[in-house]
C-alpha cells in the first residue's frame, strides 16, 4: 500500500493564501477595532479609527477573497494557466504590507502607507487586464473593468481620508461595488450550485435561468446605487433602493433556496445573498428614517452580511472542493455559518436596542472573531497542505 506525505501548497492556487490570510486578518482587525473603540489601544491616528475599520474589512479583507476567487476562477475563463507560486507570494506579500503600512501609519506616513496599500490592487487589475485580453475573453471585461473602479476607489478612499477627514464618498462607492460583484458573480454561483444539488436529488423546482428580469434587476440595483452613492440622503434615492430591493429579492426567490435547507453548504449562498436585498432595504428607510434605522448601522446589512457570509460561504466551498474534501457541511462549517449570521443580526440590532449599543457591539465582534478563526482552524490546513502518494 503506497504511503502518503503531506506537501506544503500555500501558493499553489490563488484562493489559498488569500482566504487564509483574510480569515486572519478579519479576526485581527475586529479585535484591534474593539481594542481602538474602548481605548485599550491607540494607532492610526492620522487616519482616523472609523476610517480604519471602514478600510480595512473593505479593502482589507472584502478585495482579499475577491482576489482569491478570481484568480481561482480567471484560468477556467481564459484557459490560460494560473497565477501561482513566487509571483503568487510576491502579490500576496503586497496585500500583507498594505495591511501593515496602513496599520503603522503614524510611523510609516500617510503618502507612503497610501501608495504602499494603493500597489495591491493596482497590481491586481494589471493580471486580470493582462489574462482576459491574452484569453480573449471579452464576455468577463466588465469584471476588469469593475476591479479598475475598485482600485480607483481604493485610491480615492486615501485621498478623501487626506484632504476632508471622512471618506464618506468612498465608502459608499466601495461598498455598492463589493454589493455589485456579489449580484454579479452569485448570480451566477447560487443558482448553478443550487440547480447542481437539487438535480443530483431529481429535485423539482429547479432555479430560474438568468433571463430578462435577472438583467432588468441587475440595472436598477446599480441605477440606485449610483444615485446612492452621490445623493444618500433624497427622498428618490429612498425610493430608488426600496425598488431594488424588491426586486433582488425576488431575484433570490427564483433560486429555489428553501429546497436546498438539507444542505447548509448550499443554503448559506442564499442566506448571504439574502442581505443584498435586507441592505438595499435597510440603506433606503435609513435615508428617510435614520433615528430608526441609523444608515451606520444599515450599511453593515450589506458588509457583514452580504460581503461577510458570502464571502465565508465561498471559502468554504472552494476550499473543500478543491482539496478533494465532499461538497457537504460538516458540523463545524455549520457552525461557522450560524456565528458569522448572528453577527449580523447583533449588529443590526444596535437599531432597535440602543441602550444596549456597546454590549451589541463586542458580542457581534466576538461572534464575528470566532467565525474566522474556527475557519482558519478547520481550512487552514487544507490550505496550507496536501496529501500525496509516495
Amino acid at each position: 500500500m503506497p504511503a502518503s506525505r503531506s506537501r506544503f501548497v500555500l501558493f499553489g492556487n490563488g484562493f489559498r493564501p488569500f482566504f487564509l490570510g483574510g480569515a486572519i486578518w478579519a479576526a485581527v482587525a475586529m479585535l484591534l477595532w474593539i481594542a481602538l473603540l474602548t481605548g485599550q489601544v491607540s494607532f492610526a491616528s492620522r487616519y482616523g479609527a472609523v476610517a480604519w475599520h471602514a478600510h480595512e474589512f473593505l479593502f482589507g479583507y472584502g478585495s482579499a477573497i475577491v482576489v482569491g476567487f478570481l484568480l481561482t476562477t480567471i484560468p477556467n475563463w481564459t484557459g490560460r494557466l494560473p497565477v501561482r507560486g513566487r509571483p503568487l507570494g510576491a502579490l500576496f506579500a503586497v496585500w500583507v504590507a498594505g495591511r501593515m503600512a496602513i496599520l503603522f501609519i503614524d510611523v510609516v506616513g500617510f503618502v507612503a502607507a497610501a501608495a504602499v496599500d494603493s500597489l495591491f490592487l493596482v497590481g491586481f487589475s494589471a493580471i486580470v487586464w493582462r489574462e482576459i485580453m491574452a484569453g480573449k475573453n471579452w464576455r468577463n471585461l466588465k469584471m476588469a473593468l469593475i476591479l479598475t473602479v475598485l482600485t480607483l476607489a481604493n485610491i480615492a478612499f486615501h485621498a478623501e481620508v487626506y484632504l476632508y477627514g471622512q471618506p464618506l464618498y468612498a465608502i459608499r462607492a466601495t461598498t455598492s461595488l463589493l454589493a455589485i460583484l456579489i449580484m454579479l458573480i452569485g448570480g451566477r454561483i447560487v443558482p448553478s450550485f443550487t440547480r447542481n444539488w437539487l438535480a443530483k436529488r431529481q429535485g423539482r423546482p429547479l432555479p430560474t435561468p438568468f433571463n430578462a428580469f435577472d438583467r432588468y434587476a441587475l440595472g436598477c440595483a446599480g441605477a440606485s446605487l449610483g444615485i446612492w452613492v452621490v445623493f444618500p440622503d433624497r427622498v428618490l434615492t429612498a425610493a430608488a433602493l426600496v425598488l431594488s430591493a424588491l426586486l433582488q429579492g425576488i431575484r433570490l426567490a427564483r433560486w429555489a433556496g428553501l429546497r436546498t435547507w438539507r444542505e447548509p453548504l448550499v443554503l448559506v449562498l442564499h442566506v448571504g445573498y439574502a442581505f443584498i436585498p435586507f441592505g438595499f432595504f435597510l440603506v433606503g428607510i435609513s435615508n428617510i428614517w435614520p433615528e430608526a434605522m441609523p444608515p451606520a448601522t444599515a450599511l453593515h446589512a450589506w458588509t457583514a452580511g452580504a460581503v461577510g457570509v458570502m464571502t465565508l460561504a465561498v471559502m468554504t466551498r472552494t476550499s473543500r472542493g478543491h482539496s478533494g474534501r465532499p461538497l457537504a457541511s460538516s458540523p463545524t462549517t455549520t457552525f461557522i455559518y450560524l456565528l458569522a449570521i448572528l453577527s449580523v443580526i447583533l449588529r443590526l440590532a444596535t437599531a432597535v436596542l440602543a441602550d444596549w449599543t456597546t454590549t451589541l457591539l463586542e458580542l457581534a465582534a466576538a461572534a464575528w472573531v470566532a467565525a474566522f478563526l474556527a475557519f482558519a482552524a478547520l481550512y487552514g490546513p487544507m490550505l496550507l497542505w496536501t496529501r500525496t502518494k509516495t
